[in-house]
């Protein structure tokens, strides 16, 4: 009985072995699997190594930078106060928020990309703090996030297009008259054999001017460029030369030389669509299970003599019921991958299989194919002034009378009956007045309600509504009937804000922070990995290992979260370390405890982990509710010092009791390393 015993608990501790060393391997994996995605440019360039040996590229990893604060990135920081005094106590907070929101909408339409907007609320003060990376020069940005708040109530617009003025008529010519002169003196400097890549680049009004050059490929004679193919043919353009007259066209004038002939494939198509709920484009709520048995239906039916009354049945193409699905002579390039594919593979007089694109599913009728001669030009794009430009377009809201001066307050209520919020709006006298009449003219129409220029709501009147007091129903959430409240507080109640201090940070410095911060982080790691080697050895190289992964983990949930990264914050990455190593010491020093009271290593071992715990827990534990309230109740840098303090506490946790245990056992598995010289302790007597 007792061998039987013995023999099965020797099994056990085994099995318990094997196990440990398999997380062992998977917590090594994970550290350089992680490592790649912290930095993938290290794996992009092996994979590029891998292809020049082997001709093979492994996948390749987004390359996006982390996010950084503008202490790090350059940038500029502005503070406000919102001047609270006509504004009654309990509206303030939401008073603030509404401004807060108004300034994000005013910041965001600026092109500000990833804006930092918190608000304060200490002293009696209520102040907005406003992050804005990347940005140096914020004159204008800062003259519109100071103006007060714009709530305005409009109408549905009764205009109609009109004829042109003779000032606008006027005003028009003389633009491009302008135009034409300039357009004239580049054509000039072209026909003199200046360099026409640097022309281009000077002054093309083409977005992509950088990556194509101006170059417009495979142009046809039924081609958006139609009219370029068509003056190459007429006047007899040769290739390598310049067109000597100016184009103008709703693009713009226009010159261009033509680089080379070529020839390209036309095919004369119809189609039959039936798009599906979740397509572009796509108003039908059909299924894509129901789309696709429709098609199919479809594609049983179809022949060369019913496709077009087909498509003028069933094709959800808007334009099908009047061209029965005609798309006329186009290029492989006029039409998404996938269908061109398909339609190149169609003989004349054939009918695809079903084919899917982001419209949804097709059947295409190749009705003729042919080779026709095609033209490369480069083009020099310069302006054009239409006179869509000047006179402005009918408006589809008009203002009236009634503004935010007139409304008290906006609140949050809710339905008594199926608890269902809506908003309540409360007017002043006159206010009252004006959107009785405005509701009673109204009814069965939109009212909108625009807020700095952007309509936030357009409720329709139901019935006239008198008194001053009126609600706007919806299908709201507790939330957007919150925000919407907000919105309207934000132009009704009179918050001026006040621009207290203003820093611009250099990208130069930001860039020279960045750098310092990095070479810390990085002279930090590595001393208190040597500290712990040289002090603790084989355990201290253990906990360098495990810090590794810490600092690796770290780094993954800044990409993961999408978290900012400051000088505070670095600092706190940087203590968060200093946590992680307290850990392994208290680990450590348990260890050499229990290992002097006669326990083998690995009994110590386990037992320095269980005894150390408590205190490992509860100081992590006061250090995270500091972080806490840090990133809480405080704002700007502090609280990303918080965040990531916060982030790496509960990481080192992980690491000092899950990972370095891991390791730690799996090396006492080997005899050879059970030595007290390598653990930092004194040998048995």
């Amino acid at each position: 009985m007792q061998t039987w015993k013995l023999k099965k608990k020797v099994k056990k501790v085994e099995k318990k072995t094997w196990k440990t060393r398999f997380v062992a391997v998977f917590l090594l994996v994970m550290t350089v699997v992680i490592g790649f995605y912290d930095f993938p440019g290290i794996w992009n360039q092996t994979g590029q190594y891998v292809q020049a040996k082997t001709g093979w590229l492994p996948p390749t990893l987004a390359d996006k930078p982390f996010h950084l604060g503008l202490d790090l990135q350059g940038g500029t920081h502005l503070v406000y106060e919102a001047d609270m005094s006509e504004i009654p106590e309990e509206d303030r907070t939401d008073a603030l928020q509404g401004v807060r929101d108004v300034i994000e909408r005013r910041v965001n339409a600026f092109g500000v990309s990833e804006p930092v907007i918190q608000t304060s609320t200490t002293g009696g003060t209520y102040r907005l703090i406003i992050d804005l990376a990347g940005v140096m020069d914020v004159s204008e940005a800062i003259t519109l996030i100071g103006e007060t708040p714009v709530l305005e109530f409009k109408e549905p617009g009764q205009e109609t297009q009109r004829d042109s003025t003779p000032e606008e008529l006027n005003q028009l010519e003389i633009a491009n008259t302008q135009e034409r002169a300039k357009a004239q003196e580049v054509l000039t400097r072209a026909l003199a054999g200046e360099d026409f890549n640097a022309l281009v680049s000077e002054f093309s009004l083409d977005e992509n001017k950088d990556q194509t050059k101006g170059v417009i490929e495979n142009i046809t004679g039924d081609s958006y460029y139609s009219e370029y193919a068509a003056l190459i043919q007429q006047r007899g353009v040769q290739p390598g030369q310049l067109n000597n007259n100016l184009i103008e066209g709703e693009d713009g004038i226009s010159i261009f030389k033509y680089t080379a002939p070529g020839e390209v494939t036309e095919m004369l198509l119809s189609h039959i669509l039936v798009c599906f709920e979740g397509n572009k484009g796509c108003s039908s709520q059909t299924s894509a299970l129901d789309a696709s048995i429709q098609i199919g239906n479809l594609k049983d039916q179809a022949t060369p003599e019913n496709f077009s009354e087909l498509a003028k049945t069933y094709s959800t193409d808007p334009s099908a019921l009047s061209n029965g699905g005609d798309l006329g002579w186009g290029t492989a390039v006029d039409y998404v991958a996938s269908f061109s594919l398909a339609a190149a593979t169609v003989p004349v007089g054939g009918i695809s299989d079903v084919v899917e694109t982001e419209y949804g599913y097709h059947l295409i009728y190749k009705r003729d194919q042919r080779t026709t001669p095609a033209y490369t030009i480069q083009r020099i794009l310069m302006p054009f002034t239409d006179i869509s430009d000047i006179v402005p377009p009918p408006s589809v809201w008009v203002n009236t009378q009634l503004s935010g001066k007139n409304l008290e307050r906006a609140a949050v209520e809710f339905d008594p009956n199926s608890g269902q919020p809506y908003v309540g709006l409360t007017f002043d006298t006159e206010g009252g007045d004006l959107f009785g009449k405005l509701t009673e003219s109204h009814v069965g129409q939109p009212i909108a309600i625009f807020l700095d220029g952007v309509a936030i709501s357009t409720p329709l009147v139901q019935q006239a509504i008198y008194g001053g007091r009126a609600v706007i129903t919806g299908d709201f959430t507790v939330d957007e009937a919150k925000l919407l409240a907000q919105r309207l507080n934000a132009g009704a109640l009179p918050v001026p804000v006040e621009l207290l201090s203003q820093q611009t940070v250099g990208p130069t410095l930001g860039a020279i922070s960045l750098e310092k911060s990095i070479h810390a982080a990085l002279f930090g790691f590595l001393l208190v990995a040597l500290y712990m080697i040289i002090v603790y050895r084989l355990p201290g190289f253990i906990s360098a290992v495990a810090l590794v992964l810490f600092a690796f983990l770290n780094l993954f949930a800044y990409r993961l979260f999408g978290v900012t990264i400051t000088l505070a914050g670095i600092a706190g990455l940087v203590l968060s370390l200093g946590v992680a190593v307290d850990a392994n010491v208290l680990i450590i020093e348990r260890f050499k405890e229990e290992f002097a009271t006669g326990r083998d290593f690995q009994s110590s071992i386990d037992e320095a982990f269980k005894r150390a715990w408590t205190a490992i827990r509860d100081g992590n534990i006061t250090t995270l509710i500091s972080s806490v309230i840090l990133y809480w109740f405080s704002s700007s840098f502090i609280r990303g010092f918080g965040l990531t303090l916060s982030l790496g506490v509960i990481l080192s946790m992980f690491t000092a009791i899950i990972v370095t245990r891991t390791y730690l056992t799996v090396i006492l598995a080997w005899k050879s390393v059970r030595k007290p010289f390598l653990f930092g302790i004194k040998k048995r007597s």
